[in-house]
Order: C-alpha cells, then structure tokens, then sequence
C-alpha cells in the first residue's frame, strides 16, 4: 500500500503578487550581499589575472559571475580559506538563487499559463455535464451515487471553495474548480449553457438557494435539484428556479414514521431510492406504442404516476387510463 503524504495547514497568501516577487528579489540581493562582502574581507585570497589587482568592482563581478555558474577564469580563488568559503557558501547560495528563480517562473508564469490553457482545453469538450455545486458530505454521496449508477466521473464537474473537498472530488476522476459558485463568471467557465444539469449542496440554505438563482439567470432551461434543511426555505428555493427541492430532514421523517407501520417499509423506501437495492424508480417519456393505454398496462414495469403537463396525477386517475403524447411516466422497475 503506498504511504499518503501528511496533511499539511495551509491558509492563502496575504501578499500581494508584487509584494510576493519583491520579498524573492531581496532574498537575492541579500544572499549577494552576503557573498561580495566575505569576499571583499577575503579579496587577498583571489587573483586576477588581468591586471594582478582586485578592486571592488572585481569584486562585484566576481561574486555575479559565480552565483549564476558563469565562471570565466580571469578572477579566481587561490587561498583556502577562499576556496572554502566559495565551495560551502557560494555553492548553497548559487543553488538557493537558481531554485528561487525557477520558482517565482513556475508560480507566477508558467503554472498559470499551463492552467489556463488546461482549462481551455476541458471547456472545449464541455457539454452535457453533471455540474454540483458544493462536495460535502451530501455532494460526495451524490456523486457516488450518480458513478454507481454508471454515469462517467469525468463528465461530472465538481464546485466548491474548499481544497480538501476539491482534492477528494479529483481523486474520483471528477473534473474540479475552486470557485465560488455563487458567481457568474465561474458558472461561465464551467460551461453552464451546455450543462445537461445541476445539483446544487452547498451546505447552507441561503447559499443554495444564491447558487440556484444565479444558475437560473445564465441558464433558464436547465434541470436544477436543490437540497435545503429548513422547511421554511423549500419555497424560496422553488422561486429561485430550482426543478427538484429536497429536504433530507423530511425524507428521514418519512422513513422512520413509515418503519412505524412496518420494519420493511423503510427498507423498500431505501432500495427505491438507491442504486444499490433491488428496485429502483425510473422516468421516461411515454413511448408511442403507449399511448392510449393505461398506466396498468405498461410492460417495463409498474406504473405509479404520470405528469402531464406539469400535474402529477396517480395510477388511479382518470387520467392515467388514456396515456398522451408527451406525458412522463415513473415507474418501479427490476434495478439492473
């Protein structure tokens, strides 16, 4: 089993790009200082093979051309104590300097320029995505779900602020942003007008119900399923544009006051409702060798309900004894 690296405390930088290059280039200026006055101390110990004379312009050039590895031979160490300081403090110096470099290049040029053309890249494919916005406990359970039951992790895009939650959605094959989903741009760039839908568990009402109006203005046909914990803040939720509301509260209610009644309901219930069991709901459209019969008369399963037009309307309804163009049927069938 490989060994996982330790989890580290990180918090986001305070300081300000120009603020983060400048400190790099004291750093620099200060290892350099550092250099030319031991040598300046030590300017006996080097030879100049020019005119037999170091000043402190030698100096100067000296200790440059030796921290960047140019080294031309016309000024050279001949003591030892020169020697040592060269091999033991100007080595780690000219090392420190070069990895400083290379990474002020790599945070501030080129890991943002490979970013950007990565995500231009995936954007370019984007279509027909799962889009949910918030990879908590309730996010990561729906996207498990949403795998069991065969749908590809990378056609699904995960939304949510903090690392921990983007790094585990990564690891599931998810493709990630860490953003802040209640913002147009960021919905922009996760491609929300070619989504196929969205989920939205950000984990606090107010900002589920945010998240959903903003999806709903940049995209006004979009199936959107929210999940609220304040019964109070179901109807909000619908006037924001959310399709599906869900409050996991009250589906609890449902089940422990059905296990009242009997000890297999809740189980039943449960297997409905996932993957996992042995039946499942499904919701189709109503085929065209369908139409106009019964409900009762379907050969895919057993039929529940039917929306037409919107209205639900039972397996008992008048109804739902002449089955029409355009209705929408849920069913329980055998779970593949």
């Amino acid at each position: 089993m490989a060994l996982k690296p330790p989890a580290t405390l990180k918090r986001k930088s305070r300081l300000p790009v120009w603020a983060s290059i400048g400190w790099r280039v004291l750093a620099v200026l200060a290892l350099l200082a550092i250099a030319v006055g031991v040598h300046w101390i030590e300017r006996d110990g080097l030879k100049d093979t020019a005119d037999g004379h170091v000043s402190f312009l030698d100096i100067l050039y000296f200790t440059s051309i030796s921290v960047t590895t140019t080294g031309y031979g016309d000024i050279v160490p001949v003591s030892n104590s020169a020697r040592m300081f060269d091999a033991f403090i100007v080595t780690p110096i000219r090392v420190f300097v070069v990895l400083l470099f290379i990474g002020t290049a790599y945070n501030f040029v080129l890991k943002r320029t490979w970013d950007k053309w990565r995500m231009a890249v995936i954007q370019q494919t984007l279509s027909g995505h799962i889009i949910v916005a918030g990879y908590g406990t309730t996010g990561s359970e729906t996207v498990d779900e949403l795998i069991a039951r065969g749908r590809d992790s990378g056609s699904i895009v995960v939304i949510d602020q903090n690392e921990a939650n983007i790094a585990r959605a990564k690891e599931c094959g998810c493709i990630v942003l860490q953003a802040d989903a209640t913002r147009d741009q960021v919905l922009g760039d996760v491609r929300i007008g070619t989504a196929e839908s969205m989920i939205v568990c950000a984990g606090r009402d107010d900002t589920s119900i945010l998240i959903t109006l903003t999806a709903r203005h940049l995209a006004p046909a979009l199936p959107i399923s929210v999940i609220v914990r304040n019964e109070d803040n179901e109807f909000p939720a619908r006037a924001a544009g959310a399709t599906t509301v869900v409050n996991p509260v009250s589906f609890a209610g449902l089940l422990l006051a059905s296990s009242c009644q009997g000890r297999h309901l809740a189980d039943y219930l449960t297997d409905l409702a996932s993957i996992h069991g042995e039946v499942e709901l499904a919701e189709r459209k109503v085929r065209p060798e369908e139409i106009g019969h019964p409900l009762t008369a379907i050969a895919t399963g057993l039929g529940v309900r039917i929306y037409r037009d919107g209205v639900p309307h039972g397996h008992k309804a008048p109804e739902a004894q002449s089955l029409l163009a355009g209705d929408t049927i849920l069913e329980i069938v055998t779970a593949s």
